[in-house]
């Protein structure tokens, strides 16, 4: 019998987080020494994905159930595909507009900033990645390493520069996807299909924050969590905490 295509999909899901797993987890450990530093000095982590399904990263840990408190998501409206799909491609190979986004939300030295993008090679998080560097920002790139090195050097989506993201961030969490991200085949059709790399950035970044968290929790600080507001007593546990961040945090 066939195996049938959602089933193709979770074998290769499976194996995919798996790699993760088995072979990041040293790059996890490190970024999650950044966040835990970051949280017990009571500063903002800043995450930027810039790139229309990449912001999902950025909206994955912020303001989420069992995420921490001191997470802000660069939610520029430049990339969200809310704004349209094709402008936000435009917008992501505009050289120059990632530093702008990175000035405009005022990150300075001392500061955190966790780059999500999956193909890790457009102007904007390749510019957004070099002007917090110029800033003294310490970077956590989540990337593909694989799909920057195969792709061309002339490929209009690049940065002038040709870098890639893993080769400008502080630490890199290599999400493994492939060229092209979709990964299920199916016969008479020359396009794959089901694409990668929500989840493996999902689990990038889950696993860290859950890390930072253990991390602080070993070292007797008990940080602030959300808790879902659909949840008995969701409100007025995260209620204690909102003047805390409210004005610190952009988009709360």
């Amino acid at each position: 019998m066939t195996e049938s295509v959602m089933t193709q999909y979770l074998d290769k899901i499976i194996r995919h987080l798996q790699a993760l797993h088995d072979e990041e987890q040293e790059a996890v450990r490190r970024a999650a020494r950044l966040v835990a530093d970051q949280v017990k000095a009571d500063r903002i982590v800043y995450v930027y994905g810039p790139g229309g399904h990449s912001n999902l990263g950025s909206q994955e840990v912020f303001f989420r159930a069992g995420g921490l408190m001191h997470i802000s998501a660069i939610l520029d409206e430049g990339t969200l595909l809310s704004n349209g799909a094709l402008r936000s491609m435009a917008i992501e190979r505009t050289p120059g507009y990632g530093a702008i986004v990175i000035a405009y939300n005022d990150l300075k030295a001392g500061d955190l900033l966790i780059l999500v993008n999956a193909y890790g090679i457009n102007a904007a998080c390749i510019d957004a990645a070099l002007e917090a560097r110029r800033r003294g920002v310490t970077t956590i790139g989540v990337t593909s390493v694989r799909h920057a090195q195969r792709t061309p050097l002339d490929h209009p989506a690049r940065h002038p520069s040709k870098k890639n993201l893993f080769e400008v961030v502080d630490v890199v969490l290599d999400s493994k996807v492939d060229v092209g991200d979709a990964v299920v085949e199916i016969p008479g059709l020359d396009q794959a299909v089901a694409a990668m790399s929500t989840f493996a950035n999902a689990y990038l970044l889950n696993s860290l924050m859950a890390e930072a968290v253990a991390l602080l929790v070993a070292e007797g600080v008990q940080p602030p969590i959300w808790m879902s507001a659909n949840a008995p007593g969701g409100d007025d546990a995260n209620a204690r905490f909102i003047e805390r961040f409210r004005g610190r945090i952009r988009k709360l």
